[in-house]
């Protein structure tokens, strides 16, 4: 049984300048298994954070169900865990005391939160900054204390929405290899935004390659390449150029 199941969903916004309706989603189906890492990837403005969005339970489909663990989503819940494109990190509060804010509101001691909070900055490989601030930190290490934080609710899934977007092309390469080994040791599900095919083909256990708008899913793609990836290897270049054939532009259609 799906960890994640979406089943014949689409997401329809008002448009008062319009008036009419703009489709974000058109009858999306997918699965996604426990224990997977799939990428969500297509076009600017598909559809691929509003999906997410509905995974998360920020909003709701116009039609069809969104299931996690079996159960129909209408809100959010401790089960997924959020990491965003900008890690929303409160400036006042040190590292340590943001990645335990969700123990905080849970009315749980400082000891006991300090202590729970230190498991996961250690996976994150940020053990030496628990005391700093946001803004004595990098983008990547900020980044950081957002899984980290996302970690710590235990959530059966991971839902990130272009987090390494803003980060230089090194940085990003090492919060890949970071990101893979933070999945394998939390054995979490992860459903990951983006719109790199490189990235996608780095990090994930299927790609679902969308359309552009409004969104669909074009193909499920599962990726079998050993780890670490080599993305100069001749199999990562033939997903590659799969992908690109699938994102190739489709012809316009009048979906108003």
């Amino acid at each position: 049984m799906a960890l994640i199941s979406i089943d014949h969903v689409s997401r329809i916004f008002g448009d008062s300048n319009r008036k009419t309706g703009i489709v974000a989603l058109d009858d999306v189906s997918i699965d996604v298994g426990r224990g997977e890492f799939i990428c969500l990837l297509g076009p600017s403005g598909c559809g691929k954070s509003t999906l997410l969005n509905l995974i998360a339970g920020f909003d709701e489909p116009s039609q069809g169900t969104v299931r996690v663990g079996g159960q129909v989503i209408r809100r959010p819940g401790a089960d997924r865990g959020v990491v965003f494109q900008q890690p929303t990190l409160m400036p006042w509060l040190p590292v340590w005391e943001n990645v335990a804010f969700y123990l905080k509101m849970q009315g749980i001691g400082k000891a006991i939160r300090r202590e729970k909070a230190q498991r996961f900055i250690e996976m994150v490989g940020l053990q030496g900054f628990e005391n700093h601030f946001p803004s004595e930190l990098s983008g990547g290490m900020n980044q950081r204390v957002g899984i980290a934080r996302a970690l710590l609710m235990n959530p059966e899934v991971i839902l990130m929405d272009e987090p390494f977007g803003a980060l230089d092309e090194q940085t990003k390469m090492d919060m890949h290899g970071e990101l893979i080994r933070i999945w394998r040791e939390s054995q979490s599900t992860i459903v990951f935004v983006t719109h790199g095919i490189d990235e996608s083909l780095a990090l994930g256990t299927h790609v679902a390659v969308m359309s552009a708008r409004p969104g669909r899913i074009r193909e499920l793609i599962p990726i079998d390449l050993d780890r670490p990836r080599d993305p100069t290897s001749t199999a990562f270049n033939d997903y590659k150029r799969h992908i690109l054939s699938l994102l190739r532009p489709e012809p316009v259609k009048d979906w108003a």
